[in-house]
């Protein structure tokens, strides 16, 4: 007797949750590095805190990318 096991749900759903690793980790890296050079360098803090947001942007637009193609992906197959 074999045993058959079925996956269901629809794959963009895994593949947005794969997606959604990598803006995660960005996102705790580029904070974690603005902590880093604050305690390095206090007077360097409004510097390092403007380039940080920009970089959150462009990290979660890599979110929002995947999101979207989700919900693309979705409704082919």
């Amino acid at each position: 007797m074999s045993m058959a096991l079925e996956i269901t749900g629809d794959i963009a759903v895994l593949g947005y949750g794969l997606a959604a690793i990598g803006p995660g980790v960005g996102v705790g890296l580029i904070f974690a590095a603005v902590i880093n050079g604050t305690a390095r360098q206090p007077e360097a803090q409004n510097k390092l805190q403007s380039i940080a947001w920009i970089g959150f942007g462009v990290t979660e637009v890599l979110a929002i990318i995947g999101i979207a193609l989700a919900f693309v992906f979705k409704g082919q197959a």
